[in-house]
């Protein structure tokens, strides 16, 4: 009798929810994830805090054994959109002009 056949049918294991069976994909693992876009491409909560209720029905559905409180969105982007400028911390001027309407033009290959 092999493991599998006594996961399915003695009783199970207390070691994992599935008894041998395959686990349900979490949707957060899918392109329907409203994560980082929701599925129109639209922003989504790590880009801007949208659609939290969604994004933590999601998150709470992993079977880890902990309390998993959804992480905070980013501080460190643009919000999903393009940039305009170079990004940089406004109180150190910039080395170059290497940023022209949102491309980095000197670091394209030769």
């Amino acid at each position: 009798m092999g493991l599998l056949d006594k996961l399915v049918n003695q009783g199970g294991s207390n070691l994992t929810a599935y008894d041998g069976k395959t686990p349900k994909i979490n949707p957060l693992a899918t392109k329907q994830s409203r994560l980082h876009a929701d599925p129109s491409g639209v922003p989504s909560y790590s880009l801007d805090g949208s659609n939290f209720t969604f994004v933590n029905t999601d998150y709470q559905m992993y079977e880890d054994g902990d309390n998993n409180n959804l992480p905070q969105p980013s501080q460190l982007d643009v919000n999903g959109q393009l940039p305009i400028s170079a990004l940089k911390d406004p109180g150190v001027s910039s080395i170059n002009n290497s940023f022209s309407k949102g491309e980095y033009l000197k670091n394209l290959p030769n």
